[in-house]
């Protein structure tokens, strides 16, 4: 080896040491100190500040420049190209943190691979009536209500319109909630007017999301119906949407019914699934007695989602796993967590609520322990691992 490829080995091997120390400092400080102070605020007001704070960040150069040396990691063992796009590492921010799409510019510093923004709808939604989001700390939970709550397609677009995106960036497309009446077929059009105005924008959005799962929604609009789906999914068909498609799936339904929606989804043009949405069952033995009964209303995310998730993963991988690919979502906290969705099935990932309780570097620190986890299983990359415990 010359002098010159040891330096550089040498170099690397100091880099990845110096952010394997900071990133466990930031977590443990987040943990120990600035989680205990922010989760003494309500939910909401905590999360409009922290996207505010990031967006301005997102603007400093010397910031993101200063936290991506410190806090990203990359390697070629996380690398995948999916569909026609590059992914630096497969661990995204799910949509329903970011809906007002102020993050694309730092998300990326911070170590996530991807970022979906939304759910976006045609028309502006103030939000469901408070609380809209809520902590429950022994579930390892967040309680959301927030129904779509966006500031519009048109809006969304008109601010990032001028942006560049250092990753892949997707746009998650709802139905607009309202209390007015509206009937299926008025559901699709306003779907599809959403899909249309993203699609002629020059916003290069690298993937949509479909999101058919929200519960938290007015009126007895359903795309689970086989036949509901199917009109849906041939609406967006005609469209003929240059960008490629993922539906955002709930985890409530059987098996038989998942199946059903599936057989459907493949019959389109559609690349991919998502599990899941948040856990609707207040019954779940992961959900804590006393904190659940703090919220009469809403849904929760996190830990109550994984076990059916993960369930769902593995059903779709065996019996879609050539036709469809699958994203999984829902109470990822490490690691091991995202590991075992990819063993399962999933190609990506994506989190919130992990973040919300282990801190801003949790994209990083998921990364750096899939590095050790490939590697501790004889893979060079982590398509190798890619539903390897479901063949």
């Amino acid at each position: 080896m010359s002098g010159k490829a040891s330096y550089s080995l040498l170099k690397c091997n100091l880099a990845g040491k110096m952010s394997k120390i900071f990133i466990g400092l930031n977590h443990f400080l987040y943990k120990q100190i600035f989680k205990r102070i922010l989760f003494l605020t309500n939910s909401e007001f905590i999360h409009e500040g922290l996207t505010a704070f990031g967006e301005l960040l997102g603007t400093v150069y010397f910031f993101n420049f200063l936290i991506s040396k410190l806090i990203k990691i990359e390697d070629k063992s996380l690398e995948q190209n999916v569909i026609g796009i590059e992914f630096k590492n497969p661990v995204g921010l799910a949509a329903g943190f970011d809906y007002n799409g102020k993050l694309t510019k730092v998300t990326s510093s911070l170590g996530f691979g991807f970022e979906t923004i939304g759910t976006i709808t045609n028309k502006p939604y103030e939000g469901n009536p408070g609380p809209r989001l809520g902590r429950l700390v022994k579930s390892r939970a967040l309680m959301v209500n927030k129904g779509f709550k966006n500031p519009g397609i048109e809006k969304i677009l008109k601010k990032l319109k001028k942006s560049k995106f250092s990753i892949p960036v997707g746009i998650s497309i709802g139905k607009t909630n309202t209390t007015k009446h509206m009937t299926q077929n008025e559901a699709v059009k306003d779907i599809t007017d959403t899909f249309i105005k993203a699609e002629k924008s020059r916003i290069k959005f690298s993937y949509y999301e479909l999101n058919i799962s929200c519960p938290n929604l007015y009126g007895d609009i359903s795309f689970y119906p086989p036949e509901n789906l199917e009109n849906l999914l041939k609406a967006l068909a005609n469209l003929k949407l240059k960008r490629p498609v993922f539906i955002k799936m709930p985890i409530e339904k059987t098996d038989k019914e998942i199946i059903q929606m599936l057989d459907v989804i493949t019959k389109f043009q559609v690349v991919g699934v998502i599990f899941g949405n948040l856990q609707k069952d207040r019954k779940d033995p992961s959900l804590d007695r006393e904190e659940l009964n703090k919220y009469k209303i809403g849904f929760f995310s996190g830990k109550p989602t994984e076990k059916r998730s993960n369930e769902l993963i593995k059903l779709a991988y065996k019996k879609y796993g050539k036709k469809l690919i699958i994203i999984g979502c829902g109470g990822i906290f490490n690691g091991k967590d995202a590991y075992k969705k990819i063993r399962l099935g999933a190609t990506l990932v994506q989190f919130i609520t992990g973040m919300i309780f282990e801190g801003p570097q949790l994209a990083a620190q998921i990364n750096l322990e899939l590095i050790g986890l490939l590697k501790n299983d004889g893979y060079k990359n982590i398509a190798e691992a890619i539903g390897i415990d479901n063949r």
